[in-house]
């Protein structure tokens, strides 16, 4: 049985680890922050957990606050594995602390918001004990059936490369949005670049990760451009988000006409394994009314394109459509037997035909939200550590991602200065 430890949990990724009760993991929870404040919304959020009527959880939490948490943790050890989610500027160098302490740690994206952490960053990917991000999207539904579908070359071939980009990736998120059920509280903090990290450190670890899995284990990222812009987010959002009635101080040097230049948007152009990859990311201000994230995917292949789509159009679900490329004779015949021999895997899946080629049809019982990856990461994390497993090949993905997003920051010239708009810049 393990016992988790929970240190200064301020962002909402940590608590949603515990969304369900896992075996492995005793009732008994450990946490340290620096003040009650800090984790107030943590224990808000777990207590509401144990008490819906449906599948409650039972955890019980014991705090320590006060002191430097992190020096208050490795000194008293309650537990033996770190969950870490909060402030991104310090978190590479806890993560290198526990590590060299013997913790292993599960650890919410980005590691690092500047190039600053990289010694620590190889350190800590070195050996054991195991440090692991939490990749959430590797569990959504339609990303997992884009990874086999791309890996049967009856129907997707292989990659083209002399085309422009062969995978491109577009996210848009909302600043103001609801999880659970309830409006989501940001800390002030994450309106500060320097805290939680600009554009090109924070969604672009999903993406990088997301286009590092479809080729297959390919270490080698050669970047080609990068650029990173801001989000103009007004007072009055900023003061529903984080319940503050003004901006900071410390944001000063953001702030002009009433609104903050939040520099969370990115485009970066790379190549994975020799093939070209262009992923954007941006911030909108407010979730739309029943919606949630948008998403695009365009993958070419030498047989077929893959498309997904998620935006209001397709009802805020994802939508995958196959379509034959020319010359592509047979594809969609694969498509067709494929999905029948998946069947034992993913009940219900179906091909049906669309306006060009075929669409994939996902049902509602594949379908989880996003809330509910948490706890598969979780369990996915743990399954390592019972095993003693060290997964040489996915530390090698993270090194090679963040040594990527390390030099996008400096061809960005956000390296250096966190508060300046730059185009996009490629490397000679």
């Amino acid at each position: 049985m393990h016992t988790l430890t929970f240190l200064a949990p301020e962002h909402f990724h940590a608590t949603l680890t515990l969304r369900e009760q896992h075996p492995l993991v005793s009732d008994e929870i450990a946490v340290y922050a620096s003040d009650e404040a800090e984790i107030r919304d943590f224990l808000s959020l777990v207590a509401s957990f144990n008490a819906r009527p449906e599948h409650p959880t039972r955890w019980r939490a014991v705090v320590h606050v006060g002191g430097d948490p992190l020096e208050r943790l490795l000194s008293e050890r309650p537990g033996d594995l770190v969950i870490l989610a909060g402030r991104n500027d310090r978190k590479i160098g806890w993560i290198r602390r526990l590590h060299d302490a013997g913790l292993p740690v599960l650890a919410d994206k980005p590691w690092m918001t500047g190039i600053e952490g990289l010694a620590d960053l190889r350190q800590a990917l070195a050996g054991p004990p195991l440090a692991m991000e939490m990749m959430t999207g590797r569990h959504e539904i339609t990303t997992a059936v884009e990874r086999m579908l791309v890996g049967t070359p009856d129907v997707f071939g292989a990659f083209t490369r002399d085309e422009g980009a062969a995978i491109t990736f577009e996210s848009i998120h909302h600043l103001e949005k609801r999880v659970n059920g309830a409006p989501l509280r940001r800390p002030p903090w994450y309106f500060d670049v320097r805290a939680q990290g600009d554009g090109l450190a924070d969604i672009p670890t999903h993406l990088v990760d997301h286009a590092q899995q479809l080729v297959g284990h390919a270490p080698r990222l050669e970047l080609i451009a990068a650029r990173c812009w801001p989000t103009l987010v007004p007072r009055e959002l900023f003061a529903r988000v984080t319940g503050l009635g003004d901006f900071p101080g410390t944001l000063g040097g953001l702030v002009e006409g009433g609104s903050l230049a939040y520099f969370g948007n990115a485009a970066i152009s790379f190549r994975c394994g020799g093939v070209p990859v262009e992923v954007s990311t941006r911030w909108e201000l407010t979730e739309p009314a029943g919606g949630g994230d948008a998403h695009r995917a365009h993958l070419r292949g030498t047989r077929a394109d893959i498309h997904v789509t998620q935006n209001a159009a397709t009802g805020w679900r994802r939508r995958m459509v196959v379509e034959p490329r020319p010359g592509g004779t047979g594809a969609e015949e694969a498509l067709r037997r494929r999905v029948a021999a998946w069947q034992a895997e993913l009940p219900g899946l179906q091909v049906t035909p669309a306006e060009r080629g075929s669409e994939v049809l996902i049902p509602a019982a594949l379908r989880t939200p996003h809330e509910s990856h948490f706890a598969l990461v979780l369990d996915e994390f743990l399954g390592y550590v019972e095993r003693g497993e060290w997964p040489a090949r996915r530390m090698a993905d993270t090194l090679a991602k963040y040594e990527l997003l390390a030099q996008a920051r400096v061809l960005s010239g956000h390296a250096d200065s966190q508060h300046a708009t730059t185009p996009m810049r490629s490397l000679p």
